[in-house]
């Protein structure tokens, strides 16, 4: 009897042991509870190991696109000295009634253009006097306009030639542009050379138009930051003046002891590769700003100013292309003393009415040429 009760509940009694330990087991839940989100396991931080011992080639650092800043030696002079002056002619009296007084000789590459091409006088394209100074390093040339903003909106560029063997073709042109600040800056400050001597086209006293050459073509300087540049070659600066005379500072070691220098404002073609400007176009192309000139007004030619070339550190001959007037004291009579050229009288007029210039000496009241 009892072995038959075993029988019948032992079989019973497996079955509920299986179910108890089923629902004991892990991820079983019971089914009057809520279904449990799971969580994301949090993942331990990094640990630091030892390099994997196969080679490993490391990539070069990003190379830096970022122009370097250019580092100067050497700085010009606050206050430089001013030494010689060379005056060029002022248009401002006539500009209003669109042309120049005198002064602009294509056959000799004089441009008196302070002018937009329909005859609007700009003051600040007026180049009225240069002057050169210097000190142990530098060279400094100024340069005065009729303006008084150099910075005008017609985004002019202002330069200096440099002739270095007085033959009339330029050898370098040292080349600004806008903005000017009252500071000494290169930054906007190019340098260009004529190694293939074609500045003035096949002859440096007269226009050689049509003609077709590249001017400047060399960059030698760019700010300082060419490779190669001397960085602190070439500098300018607006000074703080109400006249804001245009300043550039150049360095001796590299101009050399003497060469022939003059000045130029240009608003209107602004390419140094095709200077000289009168090879380019014939005078009939190029128009005229004086008014009793068959050519005027001005067409092709407009909005440029220059200078003519002084000459420093040698007794030029007289004959150099583009060389300013000299002054040539009068013979004196027997028993007179000579007259000082260095002591001009205080007096300033205008060239007689129908009288045509290459130039007038406003302290003198002279006339140097005719054409």
């Amino acid at each position: 009897m009892y072995q038959k009760r075993v029988g019948t509940f032992l079989p019973l009694a497996i079955i509920l042991f299986i179910a108890i330990l089923a629902c004991s087991m892990p991820g079983f839940a019971a089914p009057s509870q809520a279904p449990v989100t799971p969580q994301i396991p949090t993942v331990p931080p990094a640990i630091e190991t030892s390099p994997p011992s196969s080679p490993v080639t490391e990539e070069p650092p990003p190379t830096n696109t970022a122009t370097a800043a250019v580092v100067h030696i050497k700085f010009p002079a606050t206050q430089p000295a001013l030494e010689k002056t060379v005056y060029d002619v002022d248009s401002s009296g006539t500009g209003p009634e669109k042309r120049a007084p005198y002064g602009d000789s294509y056959k000799i590459n004089r441009l008196e253009r302070p002018f937009l091409q329909d005859m609007t006088y700009v003051s600040d394209l007026d180049i009225t006097a240069i002057n050169l100074g210097q000190d142990g390093e530098w060279y400094y040339l100024s340069v005065k306009r009729a303006g008084v903003d150099p910075n005008n909106a017609l985004g002019i560029n202002y330069g200096v030639e440099l002739d270095t063997n007085a033959d009339g073709f330029g050898e370098f042109i040292i080349w600004a542009s806008p903005p000017y600040t009252a500071e000494w800056s290169t930054s906007n400050v190019q340098v260009f050379a004529d190694k293939n001597h074609n500045t003035s086209g096949l002859s440096a006293e007269k226009s050689d138009a049509p003609y077709s050459a590249d001017g400047y073509e060399t960059m030698i300087f760019n700010g300082g930051n060419g490779s190669g540049d001397d960085p602190d070659l070439a500098w300018i600066r607006m000074t703080a003046e109400k006249d804001s005379i245009l300043q550039f500072a150049f360095k001796k070691s590299w101009a050399g002891s003497w060469f022939m220098y003059g000045a130029l404002a240009d608003a209107g073609l602004k390419n140094v590769s095709n200077l000289d400007y009168v090879d380019r176009f014939t005078e009939e192309e190029a128009g005229s700003p004086i008014k009793d000139k068959k050519y005027y007004p001005l067409k092709a030619l407009y909005a440029v100013d220059n200078t003519c070339r002084e000459a420093f550190g040698f007794a030029p001959t007289g004959f150099e292309p583009m060389l300013c007037p000299r002054e040539i004291p009068p013979t004196p009579e027997p028993g007179q003393p000579a007259e000082q050229p260095d002591q001009p009288q205080s007096v300033s007029c205008q060239p007689p009415a129908g009288m045509v210039c290459i130039t007038w000496d406003p302290i003198k009241c002279e006339c140097h040429g005719f054409e």
